[in-house]
């Protein structure tokens, strides 16, 4: 039997959760990106908008994932020596964690910057032996009662 754990006994209380990833590519890759040669049009601008809409979207995708109406969420991209590289922050005030939505978000962006360069990444044989994603990895978590005036 699958079912989601019961949360209705939990304080609410603010929450917030960070989660980092690289995803790793060509040096003539990261050049074409920073160049704004990519045919697609710009990954990074992409990659935050698909993380947000994806961090919206975790319970739909993680079937034990409580829906978490988030009070906050950010996704940033940036290019980096080796790649480029995401942060992603999910905020709630509610009685279950964020770190999956940070999670979800980080890797689809990370995802997304892939399928935009994967032309400029691929081998003669139609493989990816230059590119690698992860780790994602949850990187900070908090949780603090929520003050009421």
């Amino acid at each position: 039997m699958a079912r989601q754990k019961d949360v209705g006994a939990k304080e609410i209380v603010h929450r917030r959760a960070q989660a980092t990833g690289e995803l790793r590519v060509r040096t003539s890759t990261l050049r074409a990106l920073r160049a704004g040669a990519v045919e697609k049009g710009d990954p990074i601008a992409a990659a935050e908008i698909a993380g947000l809409q994806a961090m919206k979207r975790t319970s739909e995708l993680i079937p034990h994932c409580h829906s978490v109406p988030m009070t906050a969420s950010r996704v940033e991209v940036t290019a980096s020596s080796r790649g480029v590289r995401v942060v992603a922050e999910a905020e709630a005030v509610d009685r279950t964690g964020v770190e999956m939505e940070a999670l979800v978000g980080a890797t689809v962006a990370l995802l997304t910057v892939w399928d935009m360069v994967k032309y400029l990444e691929k081998d003669a044989r139609g493989l990816y032996p230059s590119t690698s994603l992860g780790p994602v990895r949850v990187t900070r978590k908090e949780k603090r009662a929520v003050v009421r005036a």
